[in-house]
């Protein structure tokens, strides 16, 4: 797995690859692997960036 989670920052728009219905998320903060993205259908939740690798959007 690349690591792309280690160029999320705050403010930056994901989804999550295996929750689709989540929405997209906005991330909170990126500390040591550990990314708080608050998703727009289920909250603030917590990913360890070690196991699931999120999904940047690029804005149009």
């Amino acid at each position: 797995m690349s690591d792309l989670n280690s160029i999320l920052e705050p403010g930056m728009l994901v989804v999550h690859p295996d929750q689709p219905d989540w929405g997209t998320g906005q991330v909170q903060s990126n500390i040591d692997g550990k990314i708080t993205v608050n998703f727009q259908d289920v909250g603030k939740v917590v990913i360890d960036g070690s196991r699931i690798e999120l999904l940047p959007i690029t804005e149009p």
